[in-house]
């Protein structure tokens, strides 16, 4: 064994012990999780390898999406594989409850008889190898980030091919693997083969040593919104404008922080009342603490779980987008839209989405989770940057009353998010070969 490899080993095996000592803090967290969002108290032996239920005959093709984001950037890429190969049986694994969700979704939709979910499981040596076992997948396909040391080393000792796709890799993060230099650039070394949303991020995992085959671009724009929702939010859309209502300002995604940004911002407007806010906060557990929030500030508030499908809104200072799954309905309804996770250091959103709906978007400072997309939408004019959230609604309200601006603003954005489709076509056809 050569001295790197000995380091390698030894790094490996330093991990594995830490992470074998941290399984009681693991599931101490998954119990307080669970109680504001039960999902994480589902089949908790799973995180730990362990399944009850058997395994489809046939090995399956495995897709691991740990949250929501990844769940539905692997949606468009499931349905994509439909296509081409219908009858090939898919397991969808997960780390967060809304990725589980959206992967039971998923699975309704556009799934097969034979398809099968689960929690992907700690990465400790011992429960990934009972996982492999478990479900003898045929391939491995991580979406855009997860890459776990274990994981890795045991596919590789499987023979499981181990792909990462519509991955993106941002400054921070490389610079962090960098910084463990026997431990996660041999991870992105032994990766079947990686496919990069963009140039740079192709080139930050190609200095990890990943095996870079392509840069397929993101997934997410080729995510269709759904018909039914976009149609509701225009019936809504005309009902407010038929009835002489205000613009409608939508704060998109938020995350916890930046409601009280949000909220100091427009008490400082001399007319807060001239526009319709409406907010929808990222994470469903916590949308009774951002209602008491808001209703705390003196503002009046109507929820969307309270309305009704054939009736005009109901008038409050702010719309509350307390529901899952219809950020395009939300979309189609506002006029435009600040981007969550933007005004805090978080790498923001997904603005393809609101572009997609033809909703221009407004971020913040922080877009490095989705740089060369917020780039390319500004350059387009789909959208704005604003340096801090107070700026950011003074940009929302000039752009809202200028009519001419509004219109133009709202093809730009559907033309940027359907100039750069394809993704989901490509890697589909790239994973499908090797698979043969």
């Amino acid at each position: 064994m050569t001295p790197s490899h000995w380091r390698e080993a030894l790094a490996l095996r330093l991990y594995s012990l830490g992470v074998w000592a941290a399984q009681p803090l693991l599931r101490r967290k998954l119990r307080r999780r669970a109680v504001q969002e039960p999902g994480y108290a589902e089949a908790v032996p799973e995180r730990f390898g362990c399944y009850a239920a058997p395994a489809t005959p046939t090995p399956p093709l495995w897709i691991h999406a740990v949250s929501l984001g990844e769940s539905r950037a692997a949606g468009i890429l499931l349905r994509e594989i439909r296509q081409q190969q219908p009858s090939l049986p898919v397991l969808l694994t997960h780390g967060t409850a809304t990725g589980r969700t959206e992967g039971q979704r998923l699975l309704a939709d556009i799934g097969m008889a034979g398809d099968q979910q689960a929690w992907l499981p700690w990465d400790t040596p011992a429960a990934v190898a009972r996982f492999l076992q478990h479900f003898r997948p045929r391939m491995g396909v991580l979406m855009e980030t997860e890459v776990w040391p274990n994981l890795v080393h045991a596919c590789q000792a499987a023979n499981v091919p181990l792909w990462l796709v519509n991955a993106r890799l941002n400054e921070k993060s490389f610079t962090g693997a960098r910084r463990l230099p026997s431990l996660l650039p041999p991870a992105y070394r032994d990766l079947t083969g990686v496919l990069a949303q963009t140039e740079a991020d192709g080139q930050r995992l190609q200095t990890l040593g990943a095996n870079v085959l392509g840069i397929t671009g993101n997934l997410k724009f080729d995510e269709q919104p759904a018909l039914a929702l976009l149609q509701q939010g225009q019936h809504w859309r005309s009902l407010n404008a038929g009835g002489h209502g205000k613009p409608v300002v939508a704060m998109a995604s938020s995350r916890e922080g930046e409601e009280a940004l949000w909220l100091d911002a427009i008490h400082r407007l001399p007319d807060p009342r001239r526009v319709q806010w409406m907010l929808i906060p990222r994470h469903p557990q916590r949308f009774d603490e951002v209602a008491e929030l808001v209703q705390g500030r003196g503002l009046t508030l109507s929820r969307r779980s309270q309305w009704q499908a054939d009736q005009p809104l109901p008038t409050a200072d702010v719309w509350l987008g307390d529901s899952m799954g219809e950020m395009p309905l939300y979309y189609r309804l506002a006029d435009v839209a600040l981007m969550g996770a933007s005004f805090a250091p978080l790498g923001g959103q997904n603005l393809i989405e609101a572009c997609a709906c033809g909703c221009p978007v407004i971020v913040g400072p922080h877009t490095f989770n989705f740089a060369q997309a917020a780039e390319d939408a500004i350059a387009a004019g789909a959208a704005e940057r604003a340096p801090d959230m107070q700026q950011a609604i003074h940009r929302a309200l000039r752009l809202v009353q200028d009519a001419a601006m509004r219109t133009a603003s709202r093809v730009s954005a559907q033309q940027f998010a359907t100039a750069k489709g394809g993704a989901a076509r490509a890697t589909a056809r790239r994973l499908l070969s090797a698979l043969r």
